[in-house]
């Protein structure tokens, strides 16, 4: 494992030869809460691991007991009175522009900035006694990650709204049931999950993983038939891509997986 970063820095990355990189939000004492200078180091963090073509896929924790419990609110002004379009530094614009699949290991709470964050991750594991909770209505601020609108459009608008208004916790458990997270586990296999999930996706076909999360996420974007339309296209341009050799060891892969026989990776 290569650690590019040291216990006492407040984002920590690690970079397995296995292909996973590991980013650590590292406040502890502070239950995660963001601070301008994390923000941007956060950027700068999943910006590198998705130009870093060693790293397949991306796992994002928070060390102790929460997540990320959003921004250090003592230092409000310097943050939201930062350029929030800076796109170069804003970690959820760098984690929705990351090709690589990213996995969000949901301990303890993901409060506002820490729920947008886990909202920019693919796929969520979440450990039993984890809580999302949106309290831009509490603290009067306004949403500039995404929350607003991506909540509902994965838990449906009347949940979303019930969640953004109230300011009520979501526990890990009804997360999973309205379609949040993927997995709750207990918090000490969570970042076994993580992993577990992270490999399953690395044994598969690099190129088509960045591909298939491309068309995924894009088309989630569009309404249904421009999406299907959008899948067509880019099947079209990845098919006639691809070389005589490169459908021949398609055959052979397949023709070895069907029959049972040990077979490389494509």
């Amino acid at each position: 494992m290569d650690r590019s970063s040291s216990p006492e820095e407040l984002i920590q990355v690690e970079r397995e030869r296995s292909g996973i990189g590991f980013v650590t939000i590292n406040r502890p004492k502070s239950l995660n809460s963001l601070t301008r200078a994390m923000i941007v180091d956060l950027a700068k963090a999943i910006k590198s691991l998705n130009e870093d073509d060693s790293v397949r896929v991306i796992v994002i924790s928070g060390s102790g007991r929460a997540f990320c419990s959003g921004v250090d609110l003592t230092a409000a002004e310097d943050v939201f009175k930062g350029d929030v379009k800076d796109m170069e530094t804003d970690p959820v614009w760098q984690m929705e522009k990351c090709k690589k699949p990213i996995i969000g290991a949901i301990g303890g709470f993901a409060v506002t900035a820490g729920f947008e964050i886990a909202l920019a991750c693919d796929i969520l594991i979440a450990s039993k006694g984890a809580k999302f909770m949106d309290t831009h209505s509490r603290f009067g601020i306004f949403p500039s990650w995404g929350l607003s609108q991506k909540l509902s459009r994965i838990i449906g608008p009347n949940r979303a709204r019930e969640v953004s208004l109230t300011a009520m916790p979501l526990t890990a458990e009804v997360a999973e049931r309205w379609g949040l997270v993927n997995h709750v586990v207990e918090g000490s296999e969570l970042m076994k999950k993580a992993r577990e999930v992270a490999e399953a996706i690395i044994r598969n076909n690099q190129d088509l993983v960045v591909r298939y999360k491309s068309v995924i996420n894009d088309g989630l974007r569009l309404d249904l038939g421009r999406a299907l339309a959008l899948e067509k296209a880019r099947a079209h341009e990845y098919y006639n891509g691809m070389t005589k050799d490169q459908f021949e060891k398609m055959q052979k892969f397949i023709a070895g997986r069907s029959s049972n026989k040990p077979s490389s990776k494509m």
